[in-house]
């Protein structure tokens, strides 16, 4: 413990704007500090929130990244920090990767309780995402709780033993969903960004997302210029940044639809540009459970998905999955259709999704308590 408060390290990649790292916020903000203090572990370079993270009273501490070559060197970095930090009472392991190889380190070093948190339901292509299923295969044996943001992740890290057995707690990814709820506000903030980004006449396909593989915007390119044959007025709108952006705005040059293309970077507040969108497309290759399309639905925002996405996301009727293995064509009708059935003139004060969204555990003001609760159970059996 810490000035008698519980003390549970988050180790993540970073603390960018990502999914994983955005609901982790969205706790930080309205957990019990004076019960519960939260410290990360990172291995990037500092990212959006840590400013803030350590204005809310968190210790930012940082390792190396692992690669296969340095797994003695990360080891060894991993047994001295926790053999100096005793005051550490649960290790939260959103990097299920290599928890494997921590959480086991964390326990000798007498940490009361490791937890992995399963964020991801997919890795990418090629030797990369073949080592990281390798390091994972024993994770549920190596950790004292499993938890999942959805049952396709936590079969893809945790294994079909684990899930068939109830190992593993369900905790889906939760947004605050007031600040997305369609209020007249709201709706008003849209409609002015619309008309400060040209958008005000135009029929918008939206995306939010980092540019990675896992969120397959070549794809998304290619749907959308199918879609701009059924919709001359259409205009693709794409919130975030990553790796993949340069790759991404090359090709949308080549295929003739640089001038339809906006790509608006990293947004702090993403809740008026989904009131600026008519729909959501959302093709993923995998994922955990995407907050995205957990916000849009309190958006009121029609949302496509891919059907490689979990069903639990799908809260509301609002959501329509689509295979991957369908024609771009196909789609580019479906979202067109969907935009139709849930105009966006008429999403003013709709706020039926947001309730149902509550009701099913997706609203963080309610999930915050249950994980504290969750805290303080897991320490009090030790």
């Amino acid at each position: 413990m810490l000035d008698g408060k519980i003390v549970i390290l988050q180790v993540i990649g970073g603390l960018s704007m990502g999914g994983a790292e955005s609901r982790i916020m969205d706790i930080l903000r309205r957990l019990d500090r004076n019960r519960f203090h939260y410290d990360f572990l990172l291995n990037e370079p500092p990212g959006f929130y840590e400013e803030e993270a350590e204005r809310l009273g968190c210790r930012i501490f940082r390792t190396v990244g692992f690669k296969l070559v340095n797994r003695p060197q990360y080891e060894k970095q991993m047994r001295e920090f926790f053999a100096a930090h005793p005051e550490i009472d649960i290790v939260q392991a959103h990097s299920t990767n290599t928890a494997a190889l921590y959480l086991p380190i964390a326990k000798k070093a007498g940490i009361a309780v490791t937890m992995a948190h399963a964020r991801s339901a997919g890795v990418e292509p090629g030797m990369k995402g073949w080592l990281k299923k390798r390091l994972r295969r024993h994770l549920a044996k190596k950790t004292d709780y499993c938890l999942s943001c959805s049952t396709e992740a936590g079969y893809a890290v945790f294994g079909e033993e684990a899930m068939r057995a109830g190992k593993v707690r369900l905790i889906p990814n939760a947004v605050n969903v007031d600040a997305y709820a369609p209020t007249t506000s709201h709706v008003a903030e849209g409609r002015t960004l619309r008309e400060k980004t040209g958008l005000e006449k135009q029929f918008v396909v939206g995306h939010v997302g980092r540019f990675h593989y896992a969120k397959n915007h070549m794809f998304l390119l290619k749907i959308f210029l199918e879609l701009r044959r059924i919709r001359s007025d259409a205009m693709l709108l794409l919130v975030g940044e990553g790796e993949l952006r340069e790759e991404v705005e090359k090709a949308a040059e080549e295929m003739g639809l640089r001038r339809n293309v906006i790509f608006a970077g990293r947004q702090a507040d993403p809740a008026p540009w989904y009131q600026a969108m008519d729909v959501l497309v959302f093709p993923s290759h995998y994922e955990g459970l995407p907050g995205t399309v957990v916000e849009a639905q309190a958006s009121a925002l029609p949302c496509l998905i891919s059907d490689a996405i979990t069903k639990d996301v799908q809260v509301t009727e609002l959501v329509k999955a689509l295979s991957l293995k369908e024609s771009e064509k196909s789609w580019a009708e479906q979202a067109v259709a969907l935009a139709e059935r849930f105009p966006r003139a008429e999403r003013s004060a709709k706020l039926q999704y947001a309730d149902q969204l509550r009701e099913k555990g997706f609203d963080v003001n309610r999930q915050v308590h249950m994980l504290e609760e969750m805290y303080t159970e897991v320490l009090d059996r030790k």
